[in-house]
Parts: C-alpha cells; structure tokens; sequence
C-alpha cells in the first residue's frame, strides 16, 4: 500500500527499461571511446608523475653529490690557505733572519772598518808626532850647539877632547 500511494518509489517498467537501455548504451560508448582515452591519459599522467619523482630522486642526488664535492674543495681550499699561510710565515721568518744577519754583518763590518780607520789614525798621529819630536829635537839639539859653540875656546876644547878620546889602531 505504501507503494501504490509514492508514484515516485515505484518505477515505471517502461522508464526503468529505457534508463537501463541508456545506461547500457553510455557505458558502452563511453567504454569504447571514452574510457581507454581516460585510462591512458591516467597511465601516462601516472609515468609522467613517476618520471618527475625520478628526475627529482636523481636531481636530489646529483645536489647531494654537488654539495659533498663542494665541501671536499671547501676542505681543500682551506688546506691550500693554511698551506700557504704556512709557506708565507716560513718564508718571512727566513727573510727577518736573512736581514738580521745582513744587518750584524754589516754592523759588524762597519765595526771592523772604523777599528781600522781608528788604528790608521792613531798611526799616522804617532808618525806625526815622532816627526815633529824629531825636528823639536833637532832645532833645541841645534840651539843649543850653536850656543855651545859660539865661544870659540869652547869649540877648541870639545875638538881636542874628541881627538883625544879617538883610538887609532
């Protein structure tokens, strides 16, 4: 009873007929020219999206690779710094104790050359004071001969001195 009052829960046989008629007829049409289209779009929408997460698998390691290479020439580089900060304070120590050295070389040369020139000095003032006490000497030595020898008995007494002194053999 429930039934024959709802017109719209009790189907038509002729309207259930025809829907099932339309029904069958768009399954198969669209199984025929719509669903393999579908299907394989979806199987090359789904191996696109595979390529993709393989190319971006492969994209990941190829920046892990370039990021580990990146480090080792990070690493490398500064090794090469240290390396030549080291070579560079070797070679600055060596050139302070190469100019140390130079420098108490020619200090010591220096040193040297004035003792020298100091010695030739003091020669040349002895040889010059030896010459002028010899010609003091000589000019008093004379004085005093001439002295001496103005009186002429004086100079008579000394020439017979010395002749008498004088052995002849």
């Amino acid at each position: 009873m429930l039934l024959a009052l709802n017109p719209l829960v009790s189907p038509d046989p002729g309207l259930f007929i025809w829907s099932t008629v339309a029904f069958v007829l768009l399954f198969f049409l669209l199984s025929k020219f719509a669903w393999k289209p579908i299907v394989k779009a979806l199987d090359e929408r789904e191996r696109s999206i595979e390529d993709a997460l393989a190319k971006a698998e492969i994209a990941k390691e190829e920046l892990a690779k370039l990021t580990n290479e990146n480090e080792q020439l990070l690493k490398q580089a500064r090794g090469e710094r240290d390396e030549i900060l080291k070579e560079a304070k070797i070679l600055k120590d060596r050139i302070v104790h190469d100019a140390k050295s130079l420098a108490q070389a020619e200090s010591s040369r220096m040193i040297e050359k004035a003792r020298q020139e100091i010695n030739n000095q003091k020669v040349a003032a002895l040889e010059d004071i030896k010459s002028q006490v010899a010609t003091l000497s000589l000019d008093i030595a004379t004085k005093i001969l001439r002295k001496q020898f103005e009186d002429h008995k004086k100079q008579q007494a000394l020439v017979t001195d010395l002749l008498e002194r004088i052995e002849l053999n």
